[in-house]
């Protein structure tokens, strides 16, 4: 007798269910879903969605980690938890920081993208990742995994770049390429339209404003950094469309690789300068 079962699997690119045998995924048309370059550990990681936000939070937590580790700062005999857990600005400066210091002084262009994954303390870490945990799973479902890396990267970049030009001395934060994330939202709320898209808009809508407000209050918010983001992440929303008008392709999956192999980059530079500094330069 024949054998007739076949192996299931989940497309790599729209995770609709399909036999493994299939030259081309019937949903989205991806060519080999089962072939073994589409479905291996940090492909899986890079096409779902919840392994690739907690990916990007773990990243933003041991940077912050290496930072205090770099901090040459510590606890006193009144332990204040807030001025323990903050690194310095050396720290941060070697690293990658950036604005018009680092790249003006030390011509580290580098730093747009590595800023993003540095923090100046432990409410600011918390205030960013939780901001990011809120909107990457919308823009993640609505635009897919491979823009989101893109929205995420570039948006932040943008955003770094507009406070540069502003002027602003020096800066760090995930808040500018969460602000990019937030801007594809608003982009694709408008867009859509219905009852869903006017929810999205009205909602992220809000906390638009409640930022702009609470960067007007509070000194030393990089609001630069923050409009440049939100511009730069509906532009891309525009520029890349979203799922229900354009499935992700090959073209989003090379441009997602590339700002990982980036971002890969800037950070191991902004690390391995960063040893070299404490034990050649400070011994």
């Amino acid at each position: 007798m024949t054998n007739n079962k076949r192996r299931a699997i989940l497309c790599p690119n729209c995770r609709k269910l399909i036999s493994a045998d299939e030259p081309r995924c019937p949903y989205c048309d991806m060519a080999r879903p089962a072939s073994w370059w589409r479905n291996n550990a940090l492909t899986r990681i890079l096409l779902d969605g919840d392994r690739l936000i907690k990916a990007i939070i773990i990243v933003n937590t041991g940077m912050f980690a290496i930072s205090l580790i770099f901090n040459p700062r510590l606890p006193g005999l009144s332990f204040n938890p807030f001025a323990v857990f903050a690194p310095d600005n050396q720290s941060l400066l070697i690293l990658g920081a950036t604005g018009t210091i680092p790249i003006d002084r030390f011509h580290r262009w580098w730093t747009l993208i590595s800023a993003n994954y540095l923090h100046g303390g432990i409410v600011h870490i918390l205030f960013n990742m939780l901001a990011f945990y809120q909107l990457a799973p919308l823009v993640n479902r609505e635009y897919g995994t491979y823009r989101m890396i893109v929205i995420y990267t570039v948006g932040g970049i943008i955003g770094f770049l507009v406070s540069y030009m502003a002027g602003v001395s020096f800066t760090i934060g995930a808040s500018a390429a969460v602000c990019g994330l937030m801007g594809a939202s608003l982009y694709y709320g408008k867009s859509r339209g219905g009852i869903y898209g006017r929810i999205i808009y009205k909602q992220i809508g809000g906390w638009a404003v409640g930022l702009f407000l609470f960067g007007l209050i509070v000194p030393g918010i990089n609001n630069w950094g923050h409009g440049g983001g939100i511009c730069a992440g509906a532009a891309l929303g525009f520029l890349m469309g979203y799922q229900e008008r354009k499935m992700q392709n090959n073209f989003h999956r090379i441009l997602a690789g590339g700002c990982i192999a980036l971002t890969v980059i800037a950070l191991g530079w902004g690390v391995i300068s960063g040893v070299y500094y404490r034990m050649i330069v400070l011994g």
